[in-house]
């Protein structure tokens, strides 16, 4: 789960780390309130979860409140980068004199949380990494122990800060530990980290991205808005479903991540090109088969539909009530090809063979049938 900047930044405040003063904000009226509340130029920065907002337009810049309420009509209801942007955060403009960068992410080659800071920041990690790996430091930690001073101090020095500054850093960077440790974080980051003409370090930008596995030791998420990039992405995680929503026109239902990934790869391997990543999961039912059915019939792009069951624990004549259930109600007329071997296959096999649904046996027979028909529209 993906948090926005505000709400990662209400996170680093409960932890003392430092942060601009600011207020979200889902209207021009109250984009104008905080300003006044805060005087002075203000940053009006579009919520979403994307990089390089700035460069896309999504960060404006506004002298006074009236300036303010003007950029976050701008901005609400407008598409940054393809997303619609619902709030904005209306912060204090900070004038600072460098830029540096600090963060913890998992490295999973290693098997252990590894922290990661440089003297460079505002830039993307990723590709200085690559680049010039010179410039970026790591420190392995052992979670059991954690990150302790020292080792913060040691990691923090090679940013080339000493004194005050360096106490300074080192302690949001463990601070950037414990928030890691109490929310299951899979990368917590500040970039960038900005030291202010008064010699102060602030987190002008932050990100957070906890473990979904995690999140049930994490009620005060529960409700917590979906910041997915598509309507049926939400709809899909309402409904308990593993769905990603990609660019090509077939329509992949799978049961267990490991076929659905399968089912992906034959269709590009026959030159076919998934719609999405749809996994039933174990033990799916007709309704989380119809509810399945019905978000990617309601994706304008899919052309075919390509169902595939291993039944084990997932009975297949359950599946096929599920695909009744949804296709008899629906009106569009896009093609399934349905593959069922499992339990009650036969049976499965019979119902949709009244209502002139394909099905195969053979996983490849019906990944080449799904993207021959594909090519007919």
């Amino acid at each position: 789960m993906h948090l926005f900047e505000y709400e990662c930044k209400k996170i680093f405040q409960e932890h003392a780390i430092p942060v601009p003063k600011g207020s979200v904000a889902d209207s021009s009226r109250e984009a104008v309130k905080i300003a006044e509340n805060l005087g002075g130029p203000v940053v009006v920065k579009a919520q979403i979860l994307i990089g390089g907002r700035g460069k896309l337009g999504g960060v404006k810049f506004a002298e006074d409140p009236k300036e303010a309420g003007e950029k976050a009509a701008e901005l609400i209801g407008s598409y940054v980068g393809n997303i619609k942007v619902e709030r904005v955060l209306v912060e204090e403009k900070i004038d600072f004199r460098d830029e540096f960068y600090i963060g913890i992410t998992i490295d999973r080659s290693a098997k252990r949380p590894v922290a990661l800071v440089s003297r460079f920041g505002g830039m993307n990690i990723e590709q200085m990494a690559l680049e010039t790996p010179d410039r970026v430091h790591k420190h392995y930690i052992i979670p059991i122990s954690g990150l302790n001073e020292e080792e913060s101090l040691n990691l923090t020095k090679k940013m080339r800060l000493e004194g005050e500054e360096l106490i300074q850093v080192s302690y949001i960077l463990k601070r950037l530990w414990e928030i890691t440790r109490k929310y299951d974080g899979e990368l917590i980051e500040i970039n960038p980290l900005v030291k202010t003409v008064y010699g102060k370090f602030l987190a002008l930008d932050a990100k957070l991205v906890i473990d979904d596995n995690a999140l049930f030791r994490h009620p005060e998420f529960k409700t917590h808005q979906s910041p997915l990039t598509s309507d049926l992405e939400a709809k899909a995680l309402a409904e308990g479903l593993s769905y990603v929503q990609l660019d090509g026109d077939i329509g992949v239902i799978g049961n267990g991540a490991g076929l659905t990934m399968a089912t992906m790869d034959l269709l590009s391997l026959y030159g076919g090109e998934p719609a999405d990543f749809l996994d039933l999961g174990g033990g799916a039912t007709r309704d989380n088969v119809s509810a399945a059915l019905k978000i990617l019939l309601s994706n304008e792009k899919v052309k075919v539909v390509l169902i595939n069951v291993l039944g084990g624990i997932t009975r297949c004549d359950e599946v096929a009530m599920g695909i009744i259930n949804s296709y008899s109600v629906s009106s569009s007329r896009v093609p399934l090809v349905v593959r069922m071997v499992g339990t009650n296959e036969t049976e499965g096999r019979k119902l949709l063979k009244k209502i002139g649904i394909e099905t195969f046996g053979d996983m490849e027979a019906a990944a080449q049938r799904a993207v021959e028909l594909s090519r007919r529209f």
